[in-house]
């Protein structure tokens, strides 16, 4: 039964820029051949919510202009949250997303912000008990989460080359390369990498939607015939009609999601056969919303693969419990800088523990099983 002692009585947001050598001085910079912007430092939201003896932590991904989820978090869902009783967190985090849903705001900052605090409310919830959160969601339904490399180094095809060789020595079986130049490029690089790795390794490959159809179609059967894994954000993010349509005309399988943040969105595109993986990241769907997703998805017969880029390893606990506890799981993106980023912070079963036939072992820690370093974190925002 819950006591009094399990009220929660604070909830912290707190901004953290990761140090960085030799960034440039600017803030934010553009990256080459792709339209998004990138912090020149990490830039995380870490969420801190604490009853009498037990804290949770949760992050949300938020590479750009963390104040904005911050003070979200702060001004509205704190007030929400402080005086309810640690337990299941859905009721309470579905309430924090209808506060805003009339006012279109099932997306975007306000979702990312209740992303962090639902991670933190089952993080606390796990701890309160002395159970994993994949325990809390139902039960694992494997005991190891597939992973794939992402990230892999090089500029151009034979460098690619030789650090995908690299990643299957380190225990890869899957990889993806990020490969936004001209068609011409990128089947080349998926050549050399494919020649290099002698048919071992799973290859997708993600082109961060610099296409439209009349480019991405062809490229798409291209990689029909060279047995690519699958093709990733060929094309803008809103185009349900062309992603329908490039995925009616090839064999790779299209994967988007990473820019959706509801079970509405996932489940209007898998209606429609616009995409046939599905890219959660759970740094901005949350736990409860991501669980909901991969439920979803599994009546379409549409597997996640959860997403992760710029988080740290506290957003990617998450997503290895919300995958384990999923139906229908392709893989996990994986990239070492998350685990090496998130040293000076926290520390994770997973991180200093070997990718082990490509995939990641679950724990049986409480809550996440991520122990974070408050001091390092006070520390680190208070200088920002």
């Amino acid at each position: 039964m819950p006591s009094r002692a399990d009220t929660i009585r604070s909830v912290e947001a707190f901004i953290v820029r990761l140090p960085k050598e030799g960034a440039p001085p600017e803030r934010y910079r553009s990256a080459p051949h792709v339209r998004s912007i990138y912090p020149s430092h990490d830039e995380i939201l870490l969420v801190r919510i604490a009853t009498d003896h037990a804290v949770g932590w949760g992050e949300a991904l938020t590479p750009v202009t963390p104040e904005a989820p911050a003070a979200i978090v702060t001004e509205l869902l704190a007030g929400m949250v402080i005086g309810t009783v640690a337990g299941p967190p859905a009721p309470l985090t579905f309430r924090m997303q209808e506060t805003m849903r009339e006012r279109g705001h099932m997306s975007g900052h306000h979702m990312d912000a209740v992303a962090a605090v639902d991670i933190a409310l089952w993080d606390l919830w796990g701890r309160t008990l002395g159970q994993p959160v994949h325990a809390l969601l139902g039960g694992a339904y494997r005991d190891a989460v597939p992973v794939y490399l992402t990230s892999v180094p090089g500029d151009s095809p034979e460098e690619k080359a030789r650090g995908a060789v690299m990643g299957y020595r380190d225990g890869h079986r899957r990889m993806k390369l990020h490969l936004s130049m001209e068609p011409a490029g990128v089947l080349a690089t998926v050549d050399a990498v494919q020649g290099a790795l002698d048919g071992s390794v799973q290859v997708a490959v993600d082109t961060h939607w610099v296409h439209d159809v009349a480019t991405a179609r062809p490229l798409g059967r291209a990689f029909d015939e060279r047995g690519v894994w699958f093709f990733e954000a060929p094309l803008a993010p809103e185009d349900i009609d062309g992603h329908q349509f490039l995925a009616a005309g090839m064999a790779t399988p299209v994967a988007v999601g990473e820019a959706m943040r509801n079970r509405f969105e996932f489940a209007h595109w898998a209606t429609r056969n616009a995409m046939q993986i599905a890219q959660p990241d759970i740094g901005r769907t949350g736990i409860s919303e991501g669980a909901s997703i991969a439920t979803a998805l599994a009546a379409h017969h549409v597997p996640i693969a959860p997403h992760h880029s710029m988080a740290t390893s506290l957003a990617y606990a998450a997503g290895l419990h919300v995958a384990a506890s999923a139906e229908r799981v392709l893989a996990m993106e994986f990239g070492p800088g998350t685990v090496e980023k998130s040293r000076p912070l926290m520390d994770a079963w997973f991180m200093d523990a070997p990718v082990t036939d490509g995939a990641i072992a679950l724990s049986d820690r409480p809550g996440l099983g991520v122990e974070v370093d408050e001091a390092a974190v006070w520390a680190l925002a208070g200088e920002n």
